[in-house]
Order: structure tokens, then sequence, then C-alpha cells
């Protein structure tokens, strides 16, 4: 009889804890999981690697210093001819996968007047030499005012041509700090190998390679020195064709640079 009511009893508490919302039966006392020791979990086996070689690694590629190659190679040529040849050959200027003709000179060698340029245009491109477009008309208007040209048969009245970059840039666009670096090694060769008189500047471009300054506008017309040479910078002619009044400058320059040749030829 005891038996019996305690087993309604019981059934009667579950009951009523399910009605209370009970899902799941605990312990008569709780439990103080703290103090438990911790349940290791189980080490599952490493898993088989295919005996198989490791692929090789590839090597590393180093950066290769452009300047330095560039000055190598300008150091290493001993004439005009295997200058351009060490040039053409020069794989480090982006420039030249994009141009058409690789530009190196014109004129005499031998002239005691050596202009130094920017960069070939496109009608240089085309034609794979220096200043021949508009700008290089008004460049030989400009020289033959004062008797010497690209054409003379005397090397005492001629001009010698170059630039400091030998590939058309994009659009014509101004060289930048990189490339005029790279070409540095073989423009001051070009110098030392073509041995002028007078170096003339042609505007910014030059000015930064060879004397590390710009502004033209400032400097045009100051006598500055290049690898023992003196040199003058001066106004660019497509300057000159987009601004006509800076020709009253330019024929100065001109002028002086005439002057200069004569004093240079006396002594």
């Amino acid at each position: 009889m005891e038996s019996g009511n305690t087993y309604w009893r019981d059934r009667a508490l579950l009951e009523w804890q399910i009605e209370l919302g009970a899902t799941d039966a605990i312990l008569d006392a709780p439990v103080n999981r703290y103090a438990l020791e911790p349940v290791k979990a189980a080490s599952k086996p490493a898993p088989a690697v295919a005996d198989t070689p490791m692929p090789p690694e590839l090597p590393v590629k180093e950066a290769v210093n452009a300047v330095l190659v560039a000055r190598e190679a300008a150091a290493m040529v001993q004439d005009l001819a295997s200058l351009a040849t060490a040039m053409e050959a020069f794989d480090h200027c982006e420039l030249k996968r994009g141009a058409r003709s690789f530009v190196f000179c014109d004129g005499d060698a031998a002239a005691r007047v050596m202009i130094v340029g920017e960069a070939p245009g496109r009608e240089e491109d085309r034609a794979g030499r220096p200043f021949v477009g508009r700008a290089g008309q008004l460049l030989d208007k400009m020289f033959d005012a004062i008797g010497i040209g690209r054409t003379k048969s005397e090397a005492a009245q001629g001009l010698y041509i170059t630039n400091v970059l030998p590939w058309r840039p994009p659009s014509n666009r101004t060289p930048d700090a990189a490339e005029i670096a790279m070409m540095l090694p073989f423009l001051e060769r070009h110098i030392t190998l073509a041995d002028p008189d007078i170096v003339v500047l042609m505007g910014n471009t030059p000015c930064q390679a060879l004397l590390g300054r710009t502004g033209i506008t400032r400097m045009r017309g100051q006598w500055h020195e290049v690898l023992g040479k003196p040199c003058l910078p001066m106004f660019h002619p497509a300057y000159l064709l987009r601004n006509p009044i800076a020709k009253r400058e330019a024929w100065s320059d001109l002028l002086s640079l005439q002057a200069r040749l004569r004093d240079v030829k006396e002594t």
C-alpha cells in the first residue's frame, strides 16, 4: 500500500513539473562542473601523406638596376657607332616597346655645337631623326640665322643634334625621372665621344638630365658647364611655336652663342 502511494505521488509531481515547463531530467543535486575532470578528445591518426616529391622552388628574380646596366654599357663603347648599337640593344626602358624608331642623332658629329633636345615626337619617330617636324624646321631657321646648321659642309659651321631619350614617349608626354636617369649614362658618353666646343640644352628635360635643375624661363641665356664644356639652356622650338613673343629671348641667346663660339675659337 505504501509503494502504491509513492508511485502516484511521484507521478503527480512529475506531471506538475511538466506543466511548469520542465523538459529534461537532472540529478537530485546540482553538479559542480568546474570540479569535474576535463574530457580528453580522442586523438585522430594523422592523415596518410603520399610519398611524392615536393615541387622545386622557383628562383627569385632579382630586380635589375637599369641605371647601373646603362652605366656599364656606356663605359664599354669607344665610338659613336658602338654607342648607337649599345643604346638600341638596351632593353630596360619601356618606351622602346611602344616606339616605331630608334632616334640617335642627326648632323655632323664633328660640329662645334651639339644640341640636346628632349625626346622624339611623332614626326621624329616616323623619320628616325631628331627635330624634323615643325619644331625642327624652326630650329634650322634659328641657327641658320647665325650661320650654322646641320647640313653645313664644314664642321666649323655644323650642328650635331641628339635627345635625352632615343624613343618617343606615348602621346609625346614629358619623360619621367626614371627614364631620364637610365638613359643619362648614354647621353654623357655621347657628349664625351662627340666632343663639341659648346652644348646647347633645348628645354627643361635636358636641363634636368645634365644640370639637375628645371625652370627654363629662368635658366635660359645663362651659361653653365656640363662635362667640362660650356653649355647654354635655350627655349625649345616647340615652346617658341606656342609663344612667339619668346623669340626675342631666343634671338638674344643665339647671339650669345655666336659670341661664345668666337671666343672659344680665338682661345
